[in-house]
């Protein structure tokens, strides 16, 4: 295992610890922060699966609410904690080790104004082959945390009107609005992302409200590379707290 310090992509005032071998962030960690509705009054924020914390470090720059970061992974929770401690951001995030499926039942009912998540993208079926305990197929399949779960958990853990945010992959789009309507979070803001110009969308954004009412609406698409491989101004926008 080699640990190395990077700089938080579009956040030069700020490292993140990650592990050569292991699952590494990725642009969907700085997508979402950026994308989620944060309100003034928000108090509470909870980020499901946070592996090496990057969403909860990029939401500091963005909210001074209260953040719990809940993750699975011992490895991947003591890189998020090293990454919480250089940036002295202790006061403001508080990273869990354990399962939030666990974890939920220990803690009473409508306790977040918003939830984040970057969760597993792939569902997992009877002839799946793979390593149930390699770190990376935990992080990209539901080995640990199906969709439906992470809704029903949500469901629970968020107050009345809370926020629910999470990236995810295009093809899923009918499961999460199905599962989201299912568990009382209404699908209320949708944004797809290009890798560029004239290809198919790869990244999913959405948001929904706990008892909201209907009414969804579609961003303007977001597309993130030029032709030469430069990121676009409009993802230089999208990212407000930071540089790219």
């Amino acid at each position: 295992m080699t640990i190395v310090k990077n700089y938080l992509l579009g956040y030069p005032n700020m490292y993140i610890f990650q592990d050569t071998e292991s699952f590494h962030f990725s642009l969907d960690s700085i997508l979402l922060p950026n994308f989620v509705t944060l309100h003034s009054s928000f108090r509470s924020i909870l980020d499901i699966g946070t592996g090496n914390a990057p969403i909860p470090l990029v939401l500091t720059q963005m909210t001074n609410a209260s953040i719990t970061a809940v993750e699975i992974q011992e490895s991947s929770y003591l890189l998020g904690k090293k990454s919480i401690e250089v940036n002295q951001k202790q006061n403001q995030i508080n990273i869990i080790h354990g399962d939030i499926k666990q974890i939920k039942d220990q803690w009473e009912s409508d306790l977040f104004d918003v939830i984040t998540c970057n969760p597993p993208y792939f569902k997992v079926y009877p002839d799946s082959h793979f390593n149930r305990n390699d770190f990376k197929t935990i992080a990209r399949h539901e080995v640990y945390l199906t969709l439906e779960q992470l809704l029903e958990i949500s469901r629970k853990l968020l107050k009345n009107n809370g926020i629910f945010a999470m990236v995810h992959r295009p093809e899923r789009l009918l499961d999460i609005l199905c599962m989201m309507r299912k568990y009382n979070i209404e699908p209320k803001r949708i944004q797809f992302v290009y890798p560029k110009k004239g290809t198919l969308s790869n990244i999913l954004l959405i948001e929904g409200i706990k008892n909201g009412k209907p009414g969804l609406k579609l961003e303007y698409p977001l597309i993130v590379h030029r032709e030469n491989g430069e990121y676009t101004e409009e993802l230089k926008k999208y990212v407000r707290g930071g540089n790219l």
